[in-house]
């Protein structure tokens, strides 16, 4: 049975559920591996550099200069190639802005933690990149979706290149996520 299918079958809590348990998985396995491939946690906390201004300009701005690029995109690219199946519209639609705040949050620790914290410091910009892209699996046969993440993971590995700051991207990554989940959920 094929991953459509799949998710079409499964309730939205259950895939909300598995949204949970996916971020859940990529945070251990962040952690975990931050333990296996860093020599000391103060070379680990190295990454973590809580620089408002670089926060403010490598992370807020570029997060919301995504979703203006997104916002202008769909104005102008036909809907069925932004079409993710409805998984995005099932996980925010009708859901409270508190929600939608702690799953983004989630999200972006999650992956940030274990992409660029991690895969990134370790194997490389185009590695993690590519690997990041690749995880959001349910694009890769929608072009259009496909070259889309893959220029958001390319940017935010850059980000994280000139800034070697992971705060910087776990908020330009939270900004994108959190502004198009209310998007969706507001959405007429």
């Amino acid at each position: 049975m094929k991953q459509n299918e799949l998710i079409k079958l499964m309730s939205d809590e259950e895939l909300k559920r598995q949204l949970m348990l996916s971020q859940l998985i990529f945070l251990l396995l962040g952690i975990f591996l931050s333990i296996f491939f860093f020599e000391s946690m103060e070379e680990w906390l190295y990454y973590l550099d809580w620089k408002p201004a670089e926060i403010i300009l490598y992370g807020v701005l570029p997060g919301f200069l995504i979703v203006l690029i997104d916002m202008i995109l769909i104005l102008l690219v036909p809907e069925k190639y932004y079409d993710d199946g409805g998984i995005n519209e099932r996980i925010f639609r009708n859901q409270s802005i508190g929600y939608i705040f702690v799953i983004s949050l989630l999200v972006a620790v999650s992956e940030e933690i274990l992409f660029r914290g991690v895969i990134q410091t370790n194997f490389g910009y185009i590695v993690a990149s590519i690997l990041f892209a690749l995880v959001h699996f349910r694009y890769l046969k929608k072009p259009f979706l496909l070259v889309s993440i893959l220029f958001v993971s390319f940017y935010i590995g850059y980000l994280f290149e000139i800034t070697e700051n992971i705060l910087v991207t776990i908020t330009a990554h939270f900004i994108v996520d959190f502004l198009l989940g209310l998007i969706i959920r507001f959405k007429k």
